[in-house]
């Protein structure tokens, strides 16, 4: 079974940082794909980030282009999503997930097949 556990959420005034952090099981880490979403109350899951399974491949939402970053630790079965300028509109719950196919960046929450029980992200203004 497959398990995706989220950390690094919490409470920031806007212009802060946080640093995601989300660790997987399984052995097979270093050929899927992986990438974050959120969810804010009231509307739709979206997408705001993902990485292919090397790392060289990377895709953003428009919303928080060069603000967050993702990356990934093939050798700690961790991805990271760095978040900085923070904005009182990216309050939500984080996840991240796990898609099989890693060759390519997935923007679509039905691309993957597994998730993370999420982390709460607040920023004040």
């Amino acid at each position: 079974q497959v398990q995706l556990v989220e950390s690094g959420g919490g409470l920031v005034q806007a212009g802060g940082s946080l640093r995601l952090s989300c660790a997987t099981s399984g052995r097979t880490f270093n050929i899927v794909g992986m990438g974050w979403f959120r969810q804010a109350p009231g509307k739709e899951r979206e997408f705001v980030a993902g990485i292919n399974r090397s790392g060289g491949s990377t895709d953003y939402a428009d919303s928080v282009k060069g603000r967050f970053t993702i990356s990934r630790d093939n050798a700690k079965n961790t991805v990271y999503l760095q978040m900085n300028s923070l904005k009182p509109e990216d309050t939500a719950v984080y996840y991240c997930a796990r898609r099989a196919g890693g060759s390519y960046v997935a923007t679509s929450l039905l691309e993957y097949d597994y998730w993370g029980q999420g982390t709460q992200v607040t920023v004040s203004s």
